[in-house]
């Protein structure tokens, strides 16, 4: 799923004759493109949505949005780290008395050594 999530500019600066942010997403931190709204300053926050901030925010509605989106889950939906995720829920799916599929093989050296 995709949304749009409100997050608080940490700091701002010109990347390759763009300008772009540390947001934070209540205690995830990505980097989010400002280009549509260029009045964007440190401590502002942003409605964001894939990676580009599309509209100032008040504090209120943004800490309500956030409260609300991690009672739901959809923080960790969306910015939790999937792969480990995948693993818990495979792990937890596994019947008991099984073991887990074998790690990937690792590449060999010129002798054939992992």
């Amino acid at each position: 799923m995709c949304l749009a999530v409100p997050g608080r500019v940490l700091e701002i600066e010109e990347r390759d004759a763009t300008r772009m942010a540390k947001v934070d997403f209540g205690g995830v931190i990505k980097d989010v493109c400002l280009e549509y709204v260029p009045e964007m300053q440190v401590g502002d926050y942003a409605i964001v949505h894939v990676g580009f901030a599309l509209q100032r925010l008040d504090e209120e509605s943004a800490k309500q949005t956030l409260e609300l989106f991690e009672n739901l889950g959809v923080l960790d939906e969306e910015f939790g780290d999937a792969w480990a995720k995948a693993a818990r829920d495979a792990g937890a799916e596994r019947p008991a008395g099984t073991t887990p599929p074998p790690a990937p093989a690792q590449d060999a050296d010129e002798e054939g050594r992992p």
